[in-house]
């Protein structure tokens, strides 16, 4: 209960900040703004690099592993500032492990993975409180096939937006 008020109170500090922000006036030639990007505060361009439509939302890790590769920070950065920029986005960080190893240790691995992206996410700014975490382990493979190439693409975490 006390979670509940503290998130909607940060809530309405969110929503006068940015309304705040609103009054500045525009620098570019164009001063007509729509209704999303009078909202959130973020200019045309900023808004644009983080549209949710082009965001990667699944990224995969070394087998036995829970290590975010350094190729993904950019695109998970994008997704921290997707969640800072709209306090009331909320994501759910879905970690998976392929086929091999005991459930219980593939659910456990799949965990350490889902947190190790919300770990990095919040690092960049986005609230722990928008951030979901589930693992599935083995339980939905992405690709049924038993081989290497197979695993490789259910070991993951898929990011999805609710």
């Amino acid at each position: 209960m006390k979670l509940n008020n503290l998130q909607f109170l940060l809530a309405i500090c969110m929503a006068a900040l940015l309304l705040g922000g609103c009054a500045s006036t525009s620098t570019g030639p164009d001063t007509t703004r729509g209704s999303d990007d009078a909202d959130s505060g973020m200019m045309s361009d900023e808004k644009e690099m983080v549209s949710m439509g082009d965001l990667q939302d699944t990224f995969y890790f070394d087998y036995d592993r829970a290590v975010i590769k350094r190729d993904n920070h950019a695109e998970l950065k994008k997704h921290a500032e997707m969640l800072k920029s709209d306090f009331s986005k909320r994501v759910r960080l879905e970690g998976h492990a392929d086929e091999r190893g005991t459930r219980e240790y593939n659910l456990a691995l799949g965990e350490r993975r889902a947190n190790a992206v919300r770990t990095y996410l919040v690092a960049q700014g986005a609230s722990r409180a928008q951030i979901d975490v589930v693992s599935y382990g083995e339980e939905k493979p992405a690709d049924r096939r038993h081989s290497e190439k197979s695993w490789a693409k259910n070991r993951r975490v898929e990011v999805v937006y609710r």
